[in-house]
């Protein structure tokens, strides 16, 4: 008899991969979108759901459609050392450089910061990111079946109580939605679109998707198309969930301006609206569930990375390494949420168009017979135009006048299309998959691939 994989656990498999996503990037990155853009609410979000939920989901299918045992694999098909440069930089990136320090820097600006004067901001901070990273790393030293338990029942909870929230805010708006600020005025779509890097999920797709996978292969599934399917499907659960939150937290963030002003980061918009539709206990109730939720991802994170790096390194011990990026996690957490995701912006520039472009060649390969060439060359093109970008994003961060590379950013802007709206990759890469793809079928060029 065909195994097949019922409704019931399709949505469980769905839900689990939504509280794979669902960490602190997810709550204040909209709350930010919405009190920026203001009455250009709806272009800021739907560019932010084409990179917050789409790619995601693309990460998802794209990992499933190519058979790769994990994303080294799949990366390695451009060379070997790029498969292990590409997944150590992601793993750092959602791991203890960006990703994993937002978690303790989030539950302490939703959970803490309104109960802290402001003259001990930053001595609270300090006191609590070291208890909390200090809980991750016995966690993760010890990884139990506990926190995964937690974790499943945090989710849904800390879902129904910001569903309890958004609702609220809809019956009651806390008051008109304000005009638009900065960038959202004249771009609210790219803007909006180029906010949806930073909460990295797409990165994390490319990792969480195996964790999907073995999910479909435990009930017995083998078959490649099925798998394809069944995560498909498991994916547009997820993703909608997560689109739902997404625009009601814009939503609120947009009512929230004349109440509650305008905040560096996201992060003090659900704690302010909670004080103000269910008073201290509300707010409190949230700040609880948001700091465990946020503990078990950076748990997840850690452990994440310290069995990936312990696989690159087997003379390092899982523990040792568990220890390191704790340590790490900690020290950067403590140059504040809104450092955090300065810093994180030009990475994320770099890192996600070479993450976009290997799924697109991922789902092409099959036509150009998966042929080596196609990859480095796509890849190297990208790469060119992505370390641009990277470099720009942080002249624009630091507030410093790289001239080095401006005579390359002119050069880009009047040639590449897109390139303004931080799309100039698109089409050299597309381009460059034409080509190559071309000559590797009029040459007959083909890579073995295992498993496609």
């Amino acid at each position: 008899m065909k195994n097949k994989v019922s409704l019931s656990a399709q949505f469980a498999i769905g839900f689990m991969l939504f509280a794979l996503f669902f960490g602190a990037g997810n709550l204040i990155f909209p709350a930010q979108l919405g009190q920026y853009a203001g009455e250009n609410l709806w272009p800021g979000i739907i560019g932010f759901l084409i990179t917050g939920v789409g790619l995601p989901l693309l990460g998802i299918v794209a990992i499933a459609y190519s058979g790769s045992k994990n994303l080294q694999d799949l990366a390695s098909r451009v060379s070997p050392a790029y498969g292990i440069f590409f997944t150590a930089l992601l793993y750092l990136t959602i791991g203890p450089f960006f990703a994993a320090p937002r978690t303790g820097t989030v539950a302490y600006e939703v959970g803490i910061m309104p109960f802290v004067p402001e003259a001990y901001q930053q001595t609270g901070l300090l006191i609590f990111t070291l208890i909390f990273f200090a809980i991750t790393l016995v966690f993760s030293l010890y990884p139990a079946k506990i926190v995964d338990n937690i974790g499943k029942i945090l989710a849904p909870t800390l879902v129904l109580l910001l569903g309890a929230l958004l609702v609220t805010a809809f019956i009651n708006p806390m008051g008109p939605i304000g005009d638009a600020q900065n960038s959202y005025v004249d771009g609210a779509f790219v803007t909006g679109f180029l906010e949806g890097y930073n909460t990295m999920d797409a990165l994390a797709s490319l990792v969480f998707a195996i964790i999907v996978i073995n999910a479909i292969r435990s009930f017995g599934i083998t078959n490649k198309g099925e798998i394809l399917s069944v995560a498909m499907r498991t994916g547009f659960i997820a993703i909608i969930l997560l689109a739902v939150i997404y625009v009601g937290i814009s939503y609120l963030g947009a009512i929230s301006v004349e109440n509650l002003g305008i905040f560096d980061t996201g992060g003090p918009v659900l704690s302010g609206a909670a004080t103000y539709y269910f008073g201290t206990i509300g707010s409190v109730l949230l700040a609880v569930m948001i700091i465990l939720a946020c503990l078990t991802t950076a748990i997840g994170l850690v452990t994440a990375n310290a069995e990936y790096f312990n696989t690159l390194f087997p003379r390092i011990s899982y523990k040792i390494l568990v220890v390191f990026f704790s340590t790490i996690t900690f020290i950067v957490a403590n140059f504040g949420l809104a450092n955090i995701i300065a810093f994180s912006i030009p990475v994320l520039m770099f890192l996600y168009p070479l993450a976009i472009v290997l799924m697109i060649l991922t789902f092409l390969s099959r036509f150009f017979n998966h042929a080596r060439i196609v990859y480095v060359v796509t890849i190297a093109v990208t790469f060119l135009i992505a370390i641009v970008d990277g470099i720009t994003a942080l002249s624009g961060e630091l507030k410093v006048d790289f001239a080095f590379i401006n005579p390359v950013v002119n050069f880009f802007d009047a040639i590449l299309p897109f390139y303004g709206a931080g799309l100039g990759w698109l089409v050299p890469a597309l381009i460059a998959i034409a080509i190559t793809g071309i000559l590797a079928k009029a040459f007959n060029l083909s890579t073995p691939v295992e498993d496609s």
